[in-house]
């Protein structure tokens, strides 16, 4: 089973994610702050990471960085997803180590066409 954590405060966005991509084949995971992102991808072995930039307690490019300075998490991808939209805050996302970058508001469709693009052995496809 392929497992996702979606790392952001706004309830709102976790929800979009998880009704976008969990199926019987596909766990999602939360977390509300950097220190809970970080623990629920060392615990269970996150395949995708959806990361805010703008967590409570810690920057989400510093949960990047960690997450890619963890041996354990070596092929785990990972994509920003947030607000800051523009080129210098892409640039940043991208340095500190992530595969991708998503702008919100952002749409299922292009979710699930990121998703299929990063992890193609499971194809998601719009209903």
């Amino acid at each position: 089973m392929l497992s996702v954590l979606i790392a952001d405060d706004e309830s709102h966005v976790v929800e979009l994610v998880r009704v976008t991509l969990e199926d019987e084949r596909v766990r999602v995971f939360e977390a509300p702050d950097g220190q809970t992102a970080l623990a629920v991808a060392d615990a269970f072995g996150i395949d995708l990471v959806l990361l805010d930039v703008h967590l409570p307690d810690v920057s989400g490019l510093e949960v990047c960085r960690a997450l890619r300075a963890n041996p354990g998490l070596h092929a785990t991808r990972i994509v920003m997803l947030t607000a800051a939209a523009q080129h210098d805050d892409v640039m940043r996302g991208l340095a500190a180590g992530a595969d991708d970058y998503l702008t919100k508001p952002f749409s299922p469709v292009r979710l699930l066409s990121l998703v299929n693009r990063l992890l193609p052995s499971v194809a998601w496809h719009p209903e």
